[in-house]
């Protein structure tokens, strides 16, 4: 590939990932939005296990010691499609909403080290409901909508090493940014003006991630690995303002302010504690794997004014358990091309580390979980290359307490190219 037609598609697409709007889950609400786990979608399909897991051509963002595997340089393209069912008091409703997951590139440093750079979202907001209220004649008296936009994406470098044979470290560093928009419009019959509450907040933090690996060839040339990360507490900054005015609504559906009622600057943050992820697994070389892995994160904190407005809702304790492998027929058939793909699958279960006060008392809360399983698969293409399809089905929420319970199927694709950088040509 053209090099220099790569760096135009990178900043092309780098823009679309910055301005698109990519998410429909009511829960998007809360916080900072819907928050995502960095994974390639090769590690998607195979439950979000990461820890353990390197490649000697496929990226890793769970883990910056895995960089030190690698030895092709890869572009990474992920996209997702993201199909929402919502259910809540016998009602229900769909939706759709298309992203671009991640752009990035990782290369070998010498046959020791590696180095990967990249940009993708880790939260999104992006919703928009409609509450209506009837008076006791059953006629409509007054309409208010809940709409949201924005989320937060993060530009990142991570370098890994070789320390020894079988022990591999990594450090990872990114900055964090983004803008979210809430907005509450209440609109009463038979009065002409409406009445609209919004927020507007900036969203920065930087984030430090360490991480080690650990592998060793066991018999019959099956390998044991064991990998931990760390990500480091860290804060995101949250400043804006929030506004309440009145407003009429044009017959194009535009709103028209009118009075301002108030105008408050906003000054808190999101304190991020640290984030411990453990994994093991098992494989043999482009043969099989089989990864495990823990995640585990303590609640977190909202300091500053954001902190009085988070009455339906709170932060808790986070975690995650997933399970998932590959495995290849035969990587070097030449016969069939269906030897040469690379069949992944993996389930998921995780506690997101959200709770909901959905019926008005501030001491019923309930815990929002969220279960996938997934698979996939790596279809080779010339040389080292791959596209790569991924399929999960999941739920998250319940209706329990006046919540929503959505159910869920991703669609992800994403292209692996490969190939070799910084190598001497020889003349015969």
């Amino acid at each position: 590939m053209n090099r220099k037609i790569l760096v135009v598609i990178l900043l092309i697409t780098s823009t679309t990932l910055l301005a698109q709007r990519t998410n429909s889950s009511p829960y998007s609400f809360f916080g900072i939005g819907d928050e995502f786990s960095p994974t390639t979608v090769e590690q998607s399909t195979m439950g979000g296990i990461g820890a353990a897991y390197n490649h000697y051509k496929y990226l890793n963002f769970t883990n910056p010691a895995a960089n030190a595997y690698l030895r092709y340089t890869t572009y990474a393209f992920g996209a997702l499609n993201n199909s929402l069912t919502v259910k809540s008091d016998g009602e229900k409703q769909d939706s759709n909403s298309t992203t671009l997951s991640y752009i990035a590139l990782g290369f070998p440093i010498g046959q020791k080290a590696g180095f990967s750079l990249g940009i993708q979202p880790i939260s999104s907001v992006g919703y928009s409901l409609r509450s209506n209220t009837f008076d006791v004649n059953g006629d409509l008296q007054a309409i208010t909508l809940y709409q949201g936009e924005g989320g937060i994406n993060r530009i990142y470098g991570s370098f890994g090493m070789k320390l020894f044979k079988n022990f591999s470290i990594g450090i990872e560093a990114d900055y964090s940014f983004g803008n979210i928009e809430n907005s509450i419009t209440n609109q009463i019959d038979n009065v002409n003006l409406a009445t609209k509450y919004k927020e507007e907040n900036i969203v920065r933090g930087g984030a430090v991630t360490l991480g080690t690996q650990y592998q060793k060839l066991l018999k019959n040339n099956v390998y044991l690995n064991a990998g931990a990360t760390f990500k480091l507490g860290n804060d995101l900054n949250v400043t804006g303002n929030e506004y309440l005015y009145s407003l009429t609504v044009s017959s194009s559906g535009a709103d028209i302010p009118r009075d301002t009622i108030s105008n408050t600057a906003i000054d808190g943050k999101y304190k991020m504690p640290l984030k411990t992820t453990l994994g093991v697994g098992f494989g043999k070389f482009d043969k099989w794997y089989v990864g495990l892995d823990y995640e585990n994160q303590d609640a977190i904190e909202v300091l500053g004014s954001l902190s009085n407005t988070n009455a339906s809702y709170r932060y808790e304790n986070s975690n995650r358990l997933s399970l998932g492998g590959f495995y290849i027929p035969r990587i070097n058939s030449i016969s069939s091309y269906w030897d040469r793909v690379t069949y992944r699958a993996g389930v998921r279960l995780e506690k997101t580390g959200l709770a909901v006060n959905g019926s008005g008392s501030n001491t019923n809360f309930t815990s929002i979980n969220d279960f996938g399983i997934s698979f996939g698969l790596g279809l080779p293409l010339k040389q080292l290359s791959n596209v790569n399809l991924g399929f999960e089905y999941g739920k998250r929420g319940s209706t329990t307490n006046n919540l929503i319970e959505e159910n869920y199927f991703n669609f992800r694709l994403s292209f692996s190219l490969s190939e070799s950088w910084f190598i001497k040509r020889k003349i015969d």
